[in-house]
């Protein structure tokens, strides 16, 4: 007889990178977690479209290139390429999925953490199926403490989002607050709290508890 854990499905993730990182890093920096978590999923790494416009912070850790998922005026008020942004990842989710659910750090976190409000709207990734979760590292919220709205995301919290969500909250992370703020506009979400900044954790035994908790319940999805 088959065993149980065999027959489970693995969720696939689109997984989004941080500002001037690259699928490539955030795969590396990824799977540093144990096989007990990356073997139950299904991970696809997404290069963004816009080339890195500035210094990277990964240069001297990380090999180029890097990129970003959208461009904004330093004060996060003013978006540029954010629809372009919006409709490379449909096109991509399109080819290559469908996809379960979405993982994403820091600027991959505030726009996966967006996406799920939006394609409720209507006004993105439309011709897709609807993310059934999100897992949110080093996020933050459109609207929140340091971002302001792009157009197309400006409803994407007016009601509380409804799918399973798991964020990952670091106890010197520049963006914590905003991370925080984030929970807020989620019905259930799932906290994973680690004493690192603006990073990826490694996961210690009661994040590994978490996380192994929420990948059950996504697996059911």
């Amino acid at each position: 007889m088959e065993n149980k854990e065999t027959e489970k499905k693995k969720p696939r993730i689109l997984c989004l990178h941080g500002f001037r990182g690259s699928g490539e890093i955030l795969k590396k920096l990824v799977f540093r977690w144990p096989e007990s978590v990356t073997g139950k999923l299904d991970l696809v790494f997404l290069d963004a479209p816009c080339p890195a416009q500035g210094k990277s912070s990964l240069e001297g850790f990380f090999d180029p290139p890097y990129f970003e998922w959208f461009q904004s005026d330093k004060d996060f008020t003013e978006y540029y390429k954010f629809e372009e942004c919006l409709e490379y990842i449909e096109d991509f989710m399109s080819k290559h999925g469908p996809f379960d659910g979405l993982l994403g750090f820091s600027q991959g976190s505030v726009l996966g953490a967006a996406i799920p409000g939006m394609q409720r709207e209507g006004v993105a990734l439309t011709k897709v199926p609807e993310i059934k979760f999100v897992i949110i590292i080093s996020g933050a919220k459109f609207g929140g403490p340091s971002y302001g709205v792009p157009k197309l995301a400006a409803n994407a919290f007016s009601s509380p989002i409804k799918c399973p969500s798991l964020h990952f909250l670091g106890e010197t992370d520049f963006q914590k607050k905003g991370g925080e703020v984030l929970l807020e506009s989620f019905v259930d979400p799932q906290v994973i709290h680690h004493p690192k900044g603006h990073t990826i954790p490694r996961l210690d035994d009661s994040s590994l508890e978490i996380m192994l908790g929420f990948i059950e319940k996504i697996q059911e999805l």
